[in-house]
């Protein structure tokens, strides 16, 4: 079995956030303290690209088993994308007052904070922390 490459590292946050190119990074704080604040976690970087806060174990029916993130995000080139774990079936009415984004299985890509109500972004990553916390101990 191949070993999961995307660790939570000792690399420092804020350096990495400093590094995002301007169009991304003032989102990228802003998203920052509003995921410390949720969580109430310290913020952990995850490979070299993801801020993560709080940890779970996972294990596949495959026997492949890991750790990552309760929730998080990246900046990345195309667009900010959070981490929604759960998934987003049991947030339909939240999404639709989200504003413009698109999804994928568990993540949420946004391309700038404008294009969404914060307020419903801060809502669904409070719900979605709250509901892995859960599940997960």
């Amino acid at each position: 079995m191949t070993e999961l490459k995307t660790k939570a590292n000792k690399a420092s946050v804020e350096e990495f956030l400093s590094s995002v190119p301007d169009e991304k990074r003032a989102d990228s704080f802003t998203i920052l303290e509003m995921m410390k604040k949720v969580t109430g976690e310290k913020p952990v970087m995850w490979g070299t690209s993801i801020v993560g806060f709080g940890t779970y174990s996972y294990t596949y029916a495959s026997g492949h088993s890991g750790e990552w993130p309760l929730t998080g995000f990246s900046p990345r080139k195309q667009n900010l994308t959070l981490y929604i774990m759960p998934g987003f079936d049991r947030y339909e009415e939240l999404l639709g007052k989200l504003g413009k984004h698109k999804l994928g299985k568990s993540c949420l890509y946004i391309n700038k904070l404008d294009d969404v109500d914060q307020s419903v972004l801060k809502e669904l990553v409070a719900l979605s922390f709250k509901e892995m916390k859960k599940t997960n101990g």
